[in-house]
């Protein structure tokens, strides 16, 4: 009785931190969607006071005892005890001054970086960057101990992978994807590009049809407009947002279809699993594994394409693409850009593969962060044949270092690597998924993969998770197979 006593008492314990920690994550998003700009400041001794509360639940001395006496009757317990063990022994080596401070500086820092990116006005980011990166690094050092800093940080977001291993399949992808982009904008036959004007509100009206084409829960969840889209959340509130531009409606629709990815994930997972460990995604590589199939393996298929050019003629009349066929390849069109999600998936993963290096050099230090812009505009040029025009472009483009994300990047590129390993099954398992998808109707595979992986949540480690959906363990090759294949025939290769 005693050991059963141990569990239960560490369940209810780690259910009211985890419900704690959902009220930090809807702090974050209304930072993102609502907050009145003048708040910035007061919002961040918010964060860093609730992180605070959070570090020392986390790192609760009862905690060990708890896991010592627990004895876990099933492989959930299990799961369960390994998710707890393992954020226990990461946050007991993290000071709970700097847990705070890092929280409090990367709110603030939130708020500095779009007025930046909006003035395009590096000089007025850099020093609070370099805040974020000594904190970082003080954290990866802490949880390191002697290790390599920039490990310590991908094993927040990707358990088990380290930058030697990242880049060991960055190394392996890049000549056939370098091969494949050099061919396709080579080729003289190049798609139309989408001209035109797409009223927002009608932009909106089609985004709520398209986010419940694949199977997003209204009645737990929102869709909010934010500079930088999201998902938020896990369970029975979680939250997507989008961006509109009247010139540019694909990234309305593909912002959130992939939002919706990951917010089905969460909304998929077994209630059983609700507020704890195992009630949420395993790792941001397999989070990111179903935003990108969303997106791109379903929602920028000929199939499903077929379908969104019909709901578009409807809702914007004629718009100077005149077949299915002409809109799919639209779609699908590869061009020079600077903005990574914006970017197409011949060129995502060499997006990611930049940052990838840049964060490293940083948190090495081997690179300073006042010649990080000159760096990253270098490393553009030679990467992608175009000189960066503005900050906005370039270093300032996305959020993700202002609030700490270091470490993170690398999960994309993981995640379209799981994407194609996934295809490859999905399509074995469900031999009329075009078929369905011609008629706008995402269920099967939606439903698939929230049999084979997302009622699961954190059950599995992030390799086991798609190994067992698959049936095969993941590796680069499908996903670059399905990109040859299907560029090559865009494209006339």
């Amino acid at each position: 009785m005693a050991n059963d006593r141990a569990y239960d008492d560490l369940m209810a314990f780690q259910r009211e931190t985890e419900a704690l920690a959902q009220i930090s994550g809807r702090l974050g998003w209304d930072q993102e969607t609502m907050m009145p700009r003048g708040a910035a400041e007061q919002r961040g001794e918010e964060m860093s006071a609730i992180e605070g509360v959070l570090h020392a639940r986390r790192t609760d001395p009862r905690i060990a005892e708890w896991l010592d006496r627990a004895k876990p009757a099933d492989a959930v317990a299990q799961a369960q005890l390994r998710h707890i063990r393992r954020s226990y022994n990461r946050m007991t080596k993290v000071p709970a001054a700097l847990a705070q401070e890092i929280a409090r500086v990367t709110s603030v820092a939130q708020g500095i970086w779009a007025e930046a990116r909006a003035a395009n006005d590096v000089a007025a980011f850099l020093p609070t960057l370099a805040d974020v990166i000594r904190l970082r690094r003080e954290e990866a050092a802490a949880l390191a101990q002697g290790g390599d800093l920039y490990d310590a940080l991908v094993d927040d977001y990707e358990p088990g992978a380290t930058a030697a291993s990242i880049g060991a399949i960055f190394d392996r992808m890049r000549p056939r994807l370098v091969a494949l982009r050099a061919a396709v904008l080579a080729s003289p036959h190049q798609p139309a590009a989408l001209d035109g004007s797409f009223g927002a509100d009608a932009q909106l009206r089609l985004t709520r049809d398209l986010a419940s084409a694949f199977g997003y829960d209204w009645s737990r969840g929102r869709l909010d407009i934010a500079v930088h889209p999201f998902s938020s959340g896990s369970g029975n509130d979680v939250r997507i947002t989008t961006r509109v531009a009247e010139s540019d409606p694909f990234n309305c629709f593909y912002s959130t279809i992939h939002e919706v990815g990951h917010a089905a994930y969460e909304q998929g997972i077994d209630p059983d699993y609700r507020l704890t460990p195992l009630g949420q995604g395993v790792s941001m590589g397999v989070h990111e594994s179903q935003s990108r199939i969303y997106e791109n393996q379903l929602g920028r298929s000929r199939a499903f394409t077929g379908w969104l050019f019909g709901q578009m003629q409807e809702r914007f009349g004629a718009f100077g693409i005149s077949s299915p066929e002409e809109f799919y390849r639209t779609v699908n069109r590869v061009q020079p850009g600077y903005i990574r999600t914006e970017a197409d998936e011949v060129q995502y993963n060499l997006h990611i593969m930049m940052r990838f290096d840049l964060e490293r050099a940083l948190i090495k230090g081997d690179l300073a962060v006042q010649d990080l812009e000159a760096a990253w505009n270098d490393r553009f040029l030679a990467d992608f044949g175009v000189a960066v025009d503005r900050p906005s472009n370039g270093m300032l483009q996305d959020v993700h270092w202002s609030v700490g994300l270091f470490g993170y990047f690398p999960t994309y590129a993981l995640g379209n690597v799981f994407a194609g390993c996934l295809l490859k099954a999905l399509k074995a398992d469900v031999p009329d998924l075009d078929a369905r998808l011609a008629q706008g109707d995402a269920s099967p595979a939606t439903g698939w993969l929230r049999e084979k992986l997302q009622r699961h949540g954190g059950l599995r480690l992030p390799v086991e998770t798609i190994t067992q959906a698959c049936g095969f363990a993941p590796d680069e090759g499908p996903l670059l197979d399905y990109l040859e294949a299907k560029f090559g025939e865009i494209y006339r290769l």
